[in-house]
């Protein structure tokens, strides 16, 4: 086994990684956006390692930064190059988002504008309604439309997501979902100290809505071990401590160290893009895609429900749950926001 390394010359293409393997598989080409940040960092080596698509799964990375990151993706590329993935088929760098989706099966969209000083949300809305546009139609013109997965990150996560797929007509609108994992992976991890028990150990937990302050995390369902979550908790906690701990978290993690989550990030988006390749074995996740309708959701929203994902990669939201009042207006106001959100960048599109 070695690796050559050859410059392509193209004056948007970095640096190329070709390795002369014999696979089993044919390599899926895989874009991730914001390759250089902090979450796009954390994503590459785990990607490139098969922790996302499995161990037997070849992939081909395809980058894409803005031109004034290109030097910093190079080091990036060189990084993953000296970590001799065995799966790691072929790695370059664009700043042309055409180039970067060419082919591409799966898309994570990490990179976003982020709320700067001063910026007010419909300014938040509009500069991140050019990027999501641009990236969209890129995809659309692009991809492997027939076998898209696209997880958008880059926050406002639901909102840009349901950007892009408005902006992708050939691709199904199903194609694109949302980064709400990391919400669930959150809770799970709180239930899981509360109850000293491993976050494997629970199922049935549902992230309602959107990637937000909003969103609701609901223990109707739970169950850990065989029992009833909500049997173990008392309400008390469950509303005032685990419901605000979960939906705050994001803003947490920024005043303790200064930065946004990255690596929590990256790993939800890893878990995410495997259940929806893999299935979830029969258990409930919670995925972030377009609205049927259920529960009385908006149709077309990109919204948080409970799923099951089977081995071929096709989710089912969980239908018939019962919804109490607490819920009802929980998954409402969350609900109600994103279609506040959809209705103000539509003018932007």
């Amino acid at each position: 086994m070695f690796a050559v390394r050859q410059a392509v010359p193209v004056s948007s293409l970095l640096r190329s990684s070709l390795r002369s393997l014999t696979y089993t598989k044919k390599p899926v080409r895989v874009a991730v956006t914001g390759a250089s940040g902090q979450i796009g960092y954390s994503l590459l080596f785990r990607i490139a390692s098969g922790d996302m698509l499995g161990k037997d799964q070849p992939v081909e990375l395809q980058l894409l930064e803005l031109p004034q990151a290109m030097k910093s993706v190079e080091g990036v590329i060189m990084e993953l190059n000296d970590c001799a993935f065995p799966l790691l088929s072929k790695v370059y760098a664009t700043d042309d988002a055409e180039r970067a989706f060419e082919g591409a099966q799966v898309a994570l969209l990490v990179g976003a504008k982020p709320r700067g000083p001063g910026m007010e949300r419909a300014d938040l809305l509009k500069e991140n309604a050019k990027i999501f546009v641009k990236q969209g139609a890129a995809l659309n013109n692009q991809a492997d439309r027939e076998n898209l997965r696209c997880l958008v990150v880059g926050n406002p996560a639901n909102t840009n997501a349901w950007i892009a797929a408005h902006s992708a007509p050939k691709i199904h609108a199903s194609r694109f979902h949302a980064m709400t994992r990391l919400d669930h992976n959150r809770a799970l991890a709180q239930l899981s100290a509360k109850l000293n028990v491993p976050v494997t150990a629970f199922d049935k937990f549902v992230l309602w809505g959107n990637h937000s302050s909003t969103q609701f995390p609901d223990i109707s369902y739970a169950t850990v071990n065989g029992k009833n979550v909500r049997d173990l908790v008392d309400n008390e906690w469950y509303v005032k401590t685990f419901i605000p701990t979960v939906q705050k978290r994001g803003a947490a993690i920024i005043a303790a160290r200064g930065l946004s989550s990255a690596a929590s990030a990256a790993s939800s988006a890893i878990d995410h893009v495997r259940d929806w390749f893999h299935g979830s074995d029969g258990k409930w996740t919670s995925f972030s895609v377009p609205s049927d309708g259920s529960y009385g959701t908006t149709p077309g929203l990109v919204f948080s429900f409970p799923v099951v994902v089977d081995k071929s990669g096709k989710y089912s939201i969980v239908q018939g749950l019962p919804i109490n009042d607490f819920a009802r207006k929980s998954i409402d106001a969350t609900n109600n926001e994103l279609a506040q959100e959809n209705a103000d960048v539509l003018k932007f599109l």
